[in-house]
């Protein structure tokens, strides 16, 4: 038993911590506030508190539960509301109304509810970390695997089906060091990764429905991609686009230092919308961590931990999981803040030295792995993480180090979001390195073309800013008629392709099947425009086409409806286009 001797803030420095180790977990103070070793000098500690330090003083006691900080993995973390440390929320509240108690601790899953388990591995035999010792159905959409925890390996003494709360015992394994009892739950430190067999390539995209980044900025299952943008410029609905619609099993939301109404927003969103794929509840595959701008700023470095540990989790068991973390810019802040108080060199704009590694280790916790279980199943982790760079400032230093390690850069712009161009997405500022290692799958799965298609488009939109350059100082009635469908193909690319409404019920999401028509149609106009400027036609006699309207609406057809009314409409190009260049 320690006691403090200074407070400052969030940090907490205590004498007397005998055998104390970093990174343990203590309690502080008569209310036994959360907290984690983050300095050891001797037997002097320097604490870093999760919950408000108001009213401790020195002399007050510091016990040490030799414990790292860790979570509890298991049935019931699916449609959970977390904190920072995995309190649950909707516990909290029903316990202590809409303020939190400090010190007030509470499971993290539910003690008392019953899970119907279904043992499939033989008592017997000899088992290693992620064997599967039977199945829980967790939700309707999702399969819970009980699996053997990492480090034990021993021979399955027992094992049992049936109705079990987390703490009961459902067998044990015999190891090297005695029997270890096994139950539907386990506990991981959530600064350590969890292990993995092997890590594999990028080779399949993470499909999120939504047409500029399928099509030009593609993100991997695995993959690692940030989105760095100003207030109001769409961040957190590109979040919650991706956590709906993405080709993802298990979706972990962590909101990190998020202003409270924005947080709210997402909270009474989430448990309402709809999963597309099956009509369900999509908090049914959703766990969300909420750490607003207003709870302790130590906290919101321990949520970002928290979600990835769970995310990982879920990998283990095979399923492909989606991590969104809004936003990184917070979680940075918060450990400028600690830093200060410690006294450590500042770095540049006052961020610890170590920002680069921490915002790197997060990241490369990301990947598609072959997983530990002894049939060696794969399953992925991809980090999505918003960035709120101020003022939108790209070369601020938390942009700067996430883009060193993040594969795929999502550029919002104030100037689109200004305009009502959703997403806003900057074409010119964005990109994937992802292209290459997934070409083969778009060009096997969807279309030969794809990547001539694509890099034709990006062509094109580059060519239109360079071409804009002209027309601001001598009008687009100068241009020749050449580059003038060149603006006018841009513009459809912009328009009626890029442009998507999150809110419409058929515009919100896009198959990559559609998405590969829509672009085709666009460029292959563009192709017979060309050829009838040659013959004499002008871009206005051609803008006047009905086809055009057809075009633009492309947008709202059907999926069912896919095949025919594209066909008809690649014929209707070539027949109106083609017409008017010989009425010329």
């Amino acid at each position: 038993m320690g006691v403090v001797v200074r407070v400052s803030g969030p940090v907490v420095q205590a004498d007397g911590l005998t055998g104390a180790k970093m990174f343990d977990v203590v309690r502080v103070g008569g209310l036994g506030l959360l907290g984690e070793i983050i300095r050891l000098v001797g037997e002097t500690a320097t604490v870093q508190v999760y919950e408000d330090t108001t009213g401790v003083r020195p002399g007050d006691p510091v016990e040490n539960t030799n414990q790292a900080l860790s979570v509890e993995l298991g049935p019931g973390l699916l449609k959970s509301i977390y904190d920072g440390v995995q309190r649950p929320l909707d516990v909290l509240k029903e316990n202590l109304g809409d303020f939190i108690t400090r010190g007030f601790v509470a499971p993290a899953l539910d003690e008392k509810k019953r899970w119907d388990f279904v043992a499939t591995a033989q008592v017997g035999s000899e088992v290693s970390p992620g064997a599967i010792l039977g199945t829980v159905q967790e939700t309707p959409l999702i399969l819970h695997t009980i699996m053997v925890p990492p480090g034990v390996h021993g021979t399955l003494e027992a094992l049992s089906s049936g109705s079990f709360t987390i703490r009961d015992s459902i067998g044990s394994i015999r190891t090297a060091a005695g029997v270890q009892p096994l139950t539907l739950s386990q506990r991981w430190i959530v600064r350590i990764p969890r292990p993995v067999q092997q890590k594999l390539a990028p080779g399949i995209p993470l499909l999120t429905g939504q047409r500029v980044i399928d099509t030009f900025f593609p993100v991997a299952k695995g993959g690692t991609a940030c989105i760095p943008g100003p207030f109001g410029s769409g961040k957190t609905v590109i979040q919650q686009q991706l956590a709906k619609w993405a080709d993802s099993d298990v979706v972990v939301y962590v909101g990190c230092g998020e202003r409270g109404n924005e947080m709210t927003e997402v909270l009474a969103t989430f448990p309402n919308l709809r999963d597309p794929k099956t009509n369900r509840p999509l908090m049914e595959r959703t766990i969300l961590i909420a750490n607003t701008s207003n709870m302790p700023v130590a906290a919101r470095e321990a949520s970002v931990y928290t979600g990835i540990t769970i995310a990982e989790y879920y990998r283990d068991m095979g399923y492909d999981v989606a991590l969104m973390a809004d936003s990184t810019s917070r979680w940075a802040e918060a450990m400028r803040e600690i830093s200060g108080r410690l006294e450590e060199m500042p770095g540049e704009e006052g961020y610890p030295a170590y920002l680069g590694r921490r915002v790197a280790e997060f990241y490369e916790r990301a990947g598609r792995v072959v997983t530990l279980s002894p049939e060696g199943r794969p399953g992925s982790v991809t980090v999505v993480g918003a960035v709120s760079p101020p003022g939108g400032d790209f070369s601020e230093p938390v942009s700067q180090n996430t883009l060193r390690v993040a594969r795929v850069f999502w550029a919002l712009d104030a100037a689109l979001a200004s305009r009502r161009h959703f997403p806003s997405i900057n074409w010119l500022l964005s990109y994937s390195l992802y292209v290459g290692d997934i070409e083969a799958w778009y060009q096997s799965e969807v279309g030969k073309d794809w990547a001539r298609l694509r890099q034709k488009a990006l062509e094109t939109l580059q060519k239109e800013a360079e071409l804009q350059e002209i027309v601001q100082l001598v009008g687009v009635d100068a241009l020749p008629e050449r580059e003038k469908a060149i603006l006018d193909v841009a513009r459809m690319i912009r328009e009626d392709y890029l442009q998507q409404s999150a809110y419409d019920e058929i515009d919100t999401y896009t198959s990559i099947r559609k998405q590969y028509r829509m672009l085709k149609a666009i460029l292959d106009y563009g192709d017979r425009e060309q050829e009838a400027l040659q013959k004499g036609a002008t871009v206005n006699q051609l803008q006047k086409l009905p086809v055009r309207s057809k075009l633009s609406r492309m947008k709202w057809v059907l999926e069912k409806e896919l095949g025919p009314s594209f066909d008809s409409l690649e014929l209707e190009v070539n027949q109106a286009v083609g017409s008017a260049a010989g009425a010329t």
